[in-house]
């Protein structure tokens, strides 16, 4: 016997210990590449505080969004003269325009977020049944996808709110029917490659059910690309939202939506610039920051370029330069 048998051994804690390392690291690393690219960083945070906008905003404006007060119609924004609830401006009825933003940014997210999380899991369910199962179940889906977009989604959008009242649950509903084959066509494909996979082969050997292996094997892997196709779709479906209340047949009053904000101001441009202005950028900066986040989740998700969110940018600019190693 020699003096290492002697050594005591405490399995116990080293399994317990090494899953809450594993966990923790994992999450740092996230943080830590996220950090580490500034733009993706700063988007974030935008879309974080449009969120929270969004979730707790009209609660803490109350109803200065429905307040009129025609004595002060159409004042000019960046003015405390009038109280900081006016500090972006009003409307010709004399509505604070901050707190009609807010009021507008909850309207905004409850339509665009429903529309794609209702596409993106229906999408996405059937996508991979039929890329797994392939066969009749595959032509079938992919033919109704086929119809689906032989449609313009925005044209077919416009003619079923036409006939039927606008409202915000009919256009979820809409959006979300138009937005279903691309999460469709991209599930399906990811799904029949990997059907042919050795793991999948080796499950199907040890007895495992299709619909076991595509939720603990095929799922896990084509959900980051779902997730990036989802982030850049919810941009889509916030600008086809405000199209359609732009038109008239989306958000009707007395709700108000960015794109209702900005159709109720488009007769005011020589006059009131930020009517229609303030509404229009809000949307820009919402859809710019999730397409920038939505870049940064692909590079995240791919494990060949992984690596170059985890160097901080000013190494990644001097290789680029001199071309020295890292």
């Amino acid at each position: 016997m020699t003096q290492l048998d002697l050594v005591p051994v405490k399995p116990t804690t080293a399994i317990v210990s090494e899953p809450v390392g594993r966990k923790a690291s994992g999450r740092s690393v996230w943080f830590r590449m996220l950090v580490n690219d500034r733009v993706a960083a700063v988007a974030a945070t935008v879309l974080g505080v449009v969120a929270l906008t969004a979730l707790f905003g009209p609660m803490l404006v109350g109803d200065l969004a429905t307040d009129i007060d025609l004595d002060n119609s159409n004042q000019a924004p960046f003015t405390l003269a009038h109280g900081w609830a006016n500090v972006l401006g009003t409307d010709p009825l004399g509505r604070s325009m901050l707190a009609r933003l807010v009021v507008a940014c909850q309207t905004t997210l409850s339509v665009a977020i429903p529309a794609v999380v209702i596409s993106a899991v229906i999408g996405s369910v059937i996508g991979m049944w039929a890329g797994y199962y392939r066969g009749w179940r595959e032509t079938l889906a992919m033919r109704v996808a086929d119809v689906i977009m032989s449609f313009p989604s925005l044209l077919l959008a416009v003619v079923v709110l036409y006939v039927f009242s606008p409202s915000a649950a009919n256009i979820v509903v809409v959006l979300a029917i138009t937005r279903i084959p691309v999460y469709l066509r991209t599930a399906r494909a990811e799904s029949a490659e990997l059907a042919t996979r050795v793991f999948v082969d080796a499950a199907r050997t040890f007895g495992a059910s299709g619909t076991s292996i595509i939720t603990r094997h095929v799922l896990p892997i084509v959900l980051p690309t779902l997730l990036t196709v989802a982030t850049l779709d919810f941009c889509y479906v916030m600008l086809a939202e405000s199209s359609l209340s732009f038109l008239g047949i989306g958000i009707q009053p007395p709700d108000v939506s960015w794109g209702l904000m900005v159709a109720q101001g488009r007769t005011y441009l020589h006059t009131a610039w930020w009517l229609s202005f303030l509404p229009g950028l809000a949307i820009v900066i919402t859809t710019v920051s999730a397409t920038i986040l939505a870049a940064w989740a692909r590079i995240a998700t791919d494990p060949a370029q992984r690596w170059r969110l985890t160097v901080p940018q000013k190494r990644l600019s001097r290789f680029a330069k001199t071309g020295k190693a890292l």
